[in-house]
């Protein structure tokens, strides 16, 4: 390894986002924060690092496991560096906005850390823009929080757009009707991750035939829904698929251009959610592009809550490269009242140093604007095409 690659080598899971990409994933980002503006939703800012307890209060707690840990050398306390923005934005509510009105809207933006990352989302360290809708339960705060993602996702452009609609917090009511046994819940959970029916079928109860049909009927929600308004669910069990499907109804009525997909009993990932949950892809994206759904912020006996966290790496790589920013080069000696008029005028400019490699002649300029990669020179009071 040679000395300039030793020093660009950055841990797995990190990398440096080079001029481009960088204006780029903050032009969209702020376009992303702009929607969520219109849609009533107030921005916060949350620490980078907080102390461990707070940061992990009412968070999943797979999120524990993907928190990296330091200590505090002023208190002598344990803290964490986010892996995940929602639980602080839990917190806020729960502390420093108690006492603001209820619903709560409030949005954020910024990168998160995480120790691993997966098969499909390999980087370790990514930008969050998402929402959180506080202190409501109700179908039509589940069905704003779908449709504000979708907004979002709208208002940059992302092309394909799809939202897979779930209901984790199902095969838990279906387990406490049919009174299953601890350890074949965890059986029927792993075979429901798996879709596995025949592992479904391999255990005995009354609850398999049940959850083999909800597995059954998942798919596209303009045939996922017939099929699930037929079933016959226990009580508390069917007030959660109601909701479900009245959400599902509410999304195809909003008129967005997005496919909705219905999988009432998947699992994987949303078991800290706490009813109607999605995951959003994008035509040839790897990895979802943002996920969301219901929860308790600030833990178990915290407010209700919906909302959801899009993830801008993913949602760059859905999108086509930006327009090249066209650049003035300056030559040496334009005023400085010049330079600050092109400016204010909307132009990007590059102003030639003293001890440039430019020759003081325009020839000279010209190789020198066209080096350092400008569209676009200044001569004469004029803004002229290098190309002229």
């Amino acid at each position: 390894m040679t000395e300039l690659a030793r020093k660009a080598l950055l841990p797995a899971g990190l990398q440096d986002v080079l001029p481009g990409t960088a204006a780029r994933e903050a032009e969209i980002r702020e376009k992303l924060m702009a929607s969520l503006a219109h849609a009533g939703y107030d921005r916060v800012k949350t620490p980078l690092v907080e102390f461990e307890e707070s940061l992990l209060e009412g968070a999943a707690p797979e999120l524990a496991t993907q928190t990296f840990r330091l200590m505090d050398p002023e208190s002598r306390r344990m803290m964490g560096l986010r892996s995940d923005m929602t639980p602080q934005v839990g917190r806020i509510a729960a502390t420093r906005l108690v006492d603001a009105p209820r619903p709560l809207r409030l949005s954020y933006s910024g990168d998160v850390l995480r120790i691993k990352g997966s098969h499909l989302r390999p980087e370790r360290q990514f930008a969050q823009v998402g929402a959180e809708l506080i202190g409501v339960s109700s179908a039509a705060a589940d069905t704003e929080i779908v449709l504000l993602a979708l907004e979002a996702l709208e208002s940059i452009n992302v092309p394909f757009v799809s939202v897979d609609l779930n209901l984790p917090t199902l095969p838990v009511r279906l387990f406490d009707a049919f009174g299953v046994k601890p350890d074949d819940r965890e059986a029927l959970i792993e075979a429901l991750e798996r879709r596995d029916v025949a592992a479904l079928k391999a255990i005995d109860g009354k609850v398999t035939d049940v959850l083999v049909a909800l597995l059954e009927a998942a798919g596209p929600a303009k045939t996922a829904l017939p099929k699930l308004k037929k079933l016959e669910l226990p009580l508390g069990a069917s007030d959660e698929l109601y909701r479900l499907i009245d959400v599902a109804e509410r999304i195809l009525a909003s008129g967005l251009d997005a496919a909705l997909t219905i999988d009432p009993v998947e699992m994987a990932g949303f078991r800290y959610q706490t009813g109607v949950s999605f995951t959003l892809f994008a035509k040839n994206v790897r990895g979802e592009i943002g996920r969301g759904g219901r929860y308790r912020a600030g833990g178990a006996a915290g407010e209700a809550a919906t909302g959801m966290s899009l993830y801008m790496d993913s949602i760059l790589r859905g999108l086509p490269d930006g327009d090249a920013i066209s650049r003035v080069y300056l030559p040496l000696g334009t005023p400085q009242r010049e330079a600050r008029q092109l400016r204010l005028d909307g132009h990007y400019t590059v102003a030639a140093l003293e001890g440039a490699a430019e020759a003081k002649t325009e020839d000279g300029a010209r190789v020198e604007a066209r080096r350092m990669g400008c569209d676009f020179i200044y001569l004469g009071g004029q803004v002229v095409p290098l190309s002229a």
